[in-house]
């Protein structure tokens, strides 16, 4: 079983113009709620595989996206 992150933002669009430049990069990503565990300004977040982390914030960075954090999801 692999685990996953969530990518937060500080809005939905961020979160899905983050999703759409994953899948066009085929990197597997899904929009997921964000966890109650987890604070965010924004009711949606990215889910990715943990072993994808610095490969997407890398990403997500060189497009100037702006986002929260990412945090593990249990």
């Amino acid at each position: 079983m692999s685990s996953h992150s969530a990518v937060l933002f500080f809005s939905n669009n961020y979160a899905i113009w983050t999703n759409k430049l994953l899948q066009k990069h085929q990197l597997d990503c899904r929009i997921i709620p964000v966890p109650r565990h987890l604070s965010s300004d924004c009711g949606y977040c990215v889910r990715i595989d943990t072993a994808l982390r610095d490969q997407v914030v890398s990403l997500i960075e060189s497009k100037q996206i702006e986002y929260d954090r990412v945090a593990t999801l249990s």
